[in-house]
């Protein structure tokens, strides 16, 4: 039987962060009315990070892991674990739980309501910020949503939170004509979305910064950079 919420979660060297999430996962769907899978994409990691999934297999019911064996970028990861799900409704989250599980309850009425697609957003009113960036990471991500409005013209004013509901149809539709492979692929995937007709709908969820974050300072200017391949594409 298909399950009726797959949650896709891509990993690249979070053996530090990876277990308080699965186990999170787990709690929260454990009690849920309804069948669910968890796919961890493992993008290339040089850690134990692939181990660990598998060693959680034996306690975390419906865990599975995808593994890619050269880094590809989040995007690939995100990609890649989208089109392995089965369920009815797709979720991808990030290993750090900065958006945490629970909160896909927030996004599912909109989906029930005739949505496609429902995306967690920090820049909306009723979100809550619980910790902070770093002010250059902050000043960087106002140039990068800036850049969207004139580049892209999408109308969200979070893009890049990664915490984003497809319908089944929607997910298939889009992913497979995804091609950015890097941080920026957030981007891509609702331009997509917007040019098939799709409806999204953004909504405020709690939202807790994890220091450790995976993007550099380099990594943001690529992604400036994907932005423009994304409109001349």
């Amino acid at each position: 039987m298909k399950p009726y919420l797959s949650v896709i979660i891509p990993v690249f060297n979070e053996v530090d962060r990876l277990v308080p999430t699965l186990i999170a996962c787990k709690e929260y769907l454990s009690h849920q009315v309804y069948s669910y899978e968890i796919i961890v994409v493992d993008d290339g990691s040089n850690d134990n990070s692939g181990i660990l999934v598998e060693e959680q297999k034996s306690r975390i019911p419906n865990l599975s892991l995808i593994t890619i064996p050269i880094n590809q970028g989040k995007g690939a990861a995100i990609k890649t674990g989208m089109l392995a799900a089965k369920g009815e409704r797709r979720l991808f989250m990030d290993a750090d739980n900065s958006t945490s599980i629970e909160q896909v309850g927030k996004l599912f009425p909109y989906l029930e309501q005739g949505y496609d697609i429902a995306i967690g957003s920090r820049r909306i009113a009723g979100a809550v910020i619980k910790v902070k960036q770093n002010l250059l990471r902050d000043f960087l991500g106002w140039v990068f949503r800036t850049l969207v409005h004139i580049l892209i013209s999408l109308n969200i004013q979070d893009t890049q939170n990664g915490f984003k509901l497809f319908s089944a149809k929607t997910a298939e539709s889009i992913f497979p004509k995804l091609k950015t492979r890097t941080w920026s692929f957030d981007v891509e995937a609702l331009l997509l979305a917007k040019k098939m007709g799709y409806k999204i709908k953004e909504v405020p969820i709690v939202w807790i910064n994890d220091g450790r974050s995976k993007v550099r300072f380099l990594q943001m200017i690529k992604m400036l950079v994907d932005l423009v391949y994304i409109r001349l594409r």
